[in-house]
């Protein structure tokens, strides 16, 4: 196989040449990468004045190929020239160096470049998606669940039995429904607080996918809630603190709102009773013992609901660059006299575990089917972004 390509306008004539050309630079990436370098892609853009050239180097093409696919056919739709070839050695994950290459404080967003990710943060974060998940990062698929509840896991098994489970037991185990070029549905066990939803999002974010669900349970805190009632996230009170020295706590973050609209519509085809608003995200679950200081902030932030994960998830959505949405279960209203004890909880988990799952993957479907090449994610992209970022 040749270790440089070049391809431009006149490399195909129609869609079928257009799909051969993109399998062979894909092919030749995967290569380049299984022989020890980090392949390069070299984009020329014609069409634009300050930047018409913008260069990436990447580490496991295999399990995003789909994502350049994807985006490789959307530049040479345009008029793009593309040359690919062998960068320099891989970094060995054992090298004390690697981690001055994959520093967030070193991030030069204003320039444009085209991963928003180093090659050695590509290959740490999905060998570590591997260690958490139990799975190959080339499972995982374009729509992504996180749970932390094994109820849920067990209704994904139902719904999907032939999923790619885990291969051994793992810290945050991980299930795939797959389907052609990775349209399926990935699930992953998160477990509880958000060091856990920032640990699995920091590296979930790196295969680029079109969306990531919180399907969590929380605390109502208004008086016209009950048990079993839906909370669809419209903000986040980031009161976990995981992420305040890499995002200032007064940028905005809010979840996107076409898989809103889909969530919604899913909820109340259903007839559902749910409720739009704040989602209060706190590190602490006994935060019922400091009740004055955080019911103080739950009053002022507007809050209708509290959890230890949705903020964190929505701010790493935000941060990377990926479409998020946050759908919650009411399990307790420890403002109202019903805290979440063992019996009461076990009742609920078991009369709401499938219907809220089935709403997520209802609504996932209708994104699938209104935005098949992705959800538009402008709002979540400055002026200066990585070229290769989606619709």
């Amino acid at each position: 196989m040749e270790k440089r390509l070049e391809i431009n306008k006149t490399s195909y004539s129609n869609e079928d040449e257009l799909h051969d050309v993109v399998n062979r630079a894909c092919d030749l990436m995967e290569k380049i990468y299984q022989d020890g370098d980090y392949p390069k892609l070299v984009v020329k853009r014609e069409w634009s004045e300050h930047n018409p050239i913008i260069t990436g180097e990447m580490a496991l093409p295999s399990a995003y190929r789909w994502y350049l696919t994807r985006e490789m056919k959307k530049l040479l739709n345009r008029g793009a020239d593309l040359t690919i070839f062998a960068s320099r050695p891989c970094t060995d994950l054992n090298d004390p160096l690697l981690f001055d290459n994959v520093d967030e404080d070193e991030w030069d967003i204003t320039q444009k470049k085209l991963f928003l990710f180093s090659p050695e943060r590509i290959d740490i974060s999905l060998n570590r998606l591997s260690h958490y998940t139990g799975t190959r990062p080339e499972d995982f698929q374009r729509y992504i669940l996180f749970t932390n509840y094994d109820m849920h896991v067990d209704v994904f098994h139902k719904l999907y039995p032939d999923c790619v489970k885990p291969d051994r037991p793992v810290q945050m185990p991980a299930y795939h429904h797959k389907l052609p070029d990775n349209k399926g549905f990935s699930l992953v066990n998160i477990g509880v607080g958000p060091s856990n939803a920032k640990t699995i999002s920091d590296h979930v974010a790196v295969l680029r996918p079109d969306a990531m669900v919180m399907v969590g349970h929380c605390g109502g805190l208004r008086n016209h809630q009950a048990i079993g009632d839906f909370v669809l996230a419209t903000g986040f009170m980031r009161s976990d603190g995981v992420l305040d020295n890499n995002l200032p706590l007064n940028i905005p973050i809010t979840p996107n709102h076409i898989l809103n609209v889909f969530l919604k519509e899913a909820l109340e085809s259903r007839e559902l009773n749910y409720r739009l608003g704040t989602v209060y995200t706190t590190a602490n679950r006994n935060w019922e013992f400091m009740k004055k200081r955080t019911v103080h902030e739950i009053h002022i932030s507007r809050s209708v609901a509290i959890d230890m994960e949705s903020a964190t998830v929505a701010t790493n959505g935000y941060r990377y660059r990926v479409p998020f949405a946050t759908l919650l279960c009411v399990s307790d209203k420890p403002l109202h006299g019903k805290p979440k004890l063992s019996g009461e909880a076990q009742s609920f988990y078991e009369n709401s575990k499938e219907v809220h799952l089935k709403v997520v993957i209802d609504a996932l479907e209708m994104s699938k089917s209104h935005n098949p090449e992705g959800l538009p994610n402008a709002s979540i992209r400055a002026i200066n972004e990585p070229l290769m970022g989606g619709s």
